[in-house]
């Protein structure tokens, strides 16, 4: 494991389960365990799996000048956040790139948390907040367990969670589970019903061994943090910078891929204006160098991450993350390909390093297409 500066007290259970501890986002994280990736894969779609996703970072902006520091960070009008709910959101940089992706926690009425990945969302709320009435504090004993899942509303309501079947999509509650202090957030990174429990590093090992122990009846188990990429490639759900020219760059061309390009143009509020790189982003509206769209490949190998992507035998692109689901019986991926290959049944191939395998351009998501499931009422 490369030197991790972020710690997660869980550290000791991910170890139990055979996990190296891989470095992400600075902090060491489960990428393995010793048992099939495929069982965790199919608990969550089909009954329920959690995961240590500690390594996202929270960050609290509190203070009168609050909604105008993330007014100008992000992508959303954030004054539409009520109190109890959330959004998801993207930052770009002064040239109308993307730099990272977010959740937008509002927890009252000057008080919000922001939670985003490995790109530059910290620096970018720091940045807008200079000379502002604001306090920004990076919170790094706030852990994050993300129990996703048909199955996990009724697990939570039977541990006794009050009014769970009304947290709605992108809505969360301040409670208790197994007697600890936790917030409840109704996200994930699954394309399903799910829930985020954010609590205090001291109590996370608590919370962890009680969904161990309570959980198993119900089918429910720990999975690691990869298995994200197996549910994520089929509900279009993108991972920076593992689908961005950070990993693929442009030839002769700086890193840097426009909302347009990656299909995250619907993050950005009507008519908002003012975020930083508003005027590039709409400036580039049009001009697409490529597309993210997704492929349906033949047979069950499924395509290698960064797989060339090839059209009448010559490469056009690259196939970011691919899966077999044994449950779905789809073959899919999600790609960077030329905007006019971006279209439904535009035959492709992809080269694996052990040979082509025929595919065509395909729409995502492939699981879920109406996201029913993660939206769920009840």
């Amino acid at each position: 494991m490369t030197a991790s500066w972020r710690f997660s007290t869980l550290a000791d259970r991910h170890r139990a389960m055979g996990s190296d501890l891989e470095d992400w986002s600075g902090m060491g994280t489960a990428w393995t365990y010793d048992k099939d990736q495929t069982e965790e894969y199919m608990a969550i779609r089909t009954k329920a799996g959690f995961m240590d996703v500690s390594g996202l970072k929270k960050v609290h902006i509190v203070g009168p000048h609050a909604s105008h520091v993330i007014d100008r960070a992000t992508t959303r009008n954030v004054e539409k956040i009520k109190p109890g709910r959330s959004t998801y959101a993207c930052m770009l940089n002064d040239d109308g790139k993307f730099v990272d992706d977010c959740v937008i926690y509002r927890m009252g009425p000057n008080s919000w948390m922001v939670v985003h990945g490995s790109g530059q969302g910290h620096e970018q709320l720091t940045m807008a907040a200079q000379g502002r009435d604001v306090d920004i504090r990076f919170d790094d004993n706030l852990h994050d367990i993300s129990l996703q899942g048909p199955l996990a509303v009724d697990f939570l309501e039977k541990q006794g969670v009050p009014g769970i079947r009304d947290v709605v999509y992108f809505s969360h509650i301040h409670t208790t589970l197994f007697d600890k202090p936790v917030t409840i957030s109704r996200t994930g990174y699954t394309g399903e019903r799910g829930y985020e429990i954010f609590c205090r590093g001291q109590d996370a090992p608590h919370i962890w061994d009680n969904l161990v122990e309570k959980g198993a009846p119900m089918g429910i188990i720990p999975t690691r943090f990869t298995t994200l990429d197996l549910l994520r490639a089929e509900s279009y759900l993108l991972f920076f910078p593992y689908d961005n020219s950070e990993i693929y760059p442009f030839e002769n061309e700086k890193c840097g891929d426009t909302l347009w390009e990656l299909g995250l143009d619907f993050t950005v509020s009507p008519g908002k204006t003012g975020f930083r790189g508003a005027e590039e982003h709409y400036r580039l509206k049009g001009k697409e160098r490529f597309k993210i769209y997704g492929v349906k490949l033949e047979g069950t190998e499924p395509a290698e991450e960064g797989a060339p992507l090839l059209r009448d035998g010559k490469q056009v692109g690259v196939v970011t993350i691919g899966m077999y689901s044994p449950l779905n019986e789809h073959n899919v991926g999600i790609a960077r390909m030329p905007v006019d290959c971006a279209e439904p049944g535009v035959p492709l191939t992809v080269k694996n390093s052990t040979g082509e395998i025929p595919c065509v351009a395909a729409e995502m998501p492939f699981h879920d297409p109406e996201k029913k499931r993660r939206t769920a009422k009840g």
